[in-house]
């Protein structure tokens, strides 16, 4: 039987979807001391429930492993934006506001080259991003891939390679209303920022494509930034996608 602190870490990488260190365990479960989360995970990794695996900087970072994982829905997500939003939100001010379902083609690989995308970037910029959970005035909480300590810039990332297919621009057009809907509720409002690490998969999106959604990220002021995944990384995406869609 599980521990109230090992659920509590298990439901907490479920919601991130993002895999997360000790440290970071520690702040969102307050669990604490912090040896008390590097106990209850070595347990879960024993069991076989989440894996501890090298992050970006050689820190431990702890993801859920193939005993815990829900199978992901295979399903191409409808057209359109509204289809491509699924749970309605609880909180009575945005009832037509919808929360994303986990994508096709968002597979374990592509999380955690996610999370080695928002290291790049921070660095980048110089700055510490961090997956992050952000409870707006109504008491609606949302999950980002990553925000700074002061709260001056949002991020969600996508890992793929290769021009998108149209339920897979979805996936980033949900990722933009979600940033626009989460800075409207924040003073000072955050820069917001859609982070890719391919060319081809932003192409839609730059500005200066002749889409729509290019427009409409640009007039929403949100910025794309590609970074270039480590080769490694890069050629786990890589199969993961190939895998995806034999």
């Amino acid at each position: 039987m599980l521990t109230s602190h090992q659920q509590s870490i298990l439901e907490t990488l479920r919601l991130s979807g993002q895999p997360l260190d000790d440290d970071e365990l520690s702040r969102r479960t307050g669990i604490s001391p912090r040896h008390s989360v590097n106990q209850a995970c070595r347990a879960l990794q024993r069991e076989g429930l989440i894996r501890r695996v090298p992050g970006a900087h050689g820190k431990l970072v702890n993801l859920l492993g193939d005993g815990a994982v829900e199978d992901e829905p295979t399903a191409a997500v409808s057209s359109g934006l509204k289809n491509a939003l699924a749970s309605p939100v609880t909180d009575p001010g945005l009832r037509d506001v919808e929360v994303l379902e986990v994508p096709p083609g968002n597979s374990r690989e592509q999380r955690e080259a996610e999370r080695v995308m928002l290291d790049l970037l921070g660095r980048r910029r110089g700055q510490t991003l961090s997956p992050s959970r952000l409870t707006v005035p109504s008491g609606a909480q949302v999950e980002l891939d990553g925000v700074d300590p002061d709260r001056t810039v949002l991020v969600e990332c996508w890992a793929h390679q290769g021009r998108p297919k149209s339920a897979q621009r979805q996936k980033v057009l949900a990722d933009a209303l979600k940033l626009s809907w989460i800075r409207s509720t924040l003073s000072p409002p955050p820069e917001l920022i859609l982070c890719l690490c391919d060319p081809s998969a932003a192409a839609p999106f730059l500005p200066g494509a002749r889409t729509w959604a290019a427009q409409a990220l640009n007039d929403l002021d949100i910025r794309l930034e590609i970074v270039q995944l480590p080769p490694d990384v890069l050629g786990a995406v890589v199969e993961a996608q190939r895998r995806q869609y034999r």
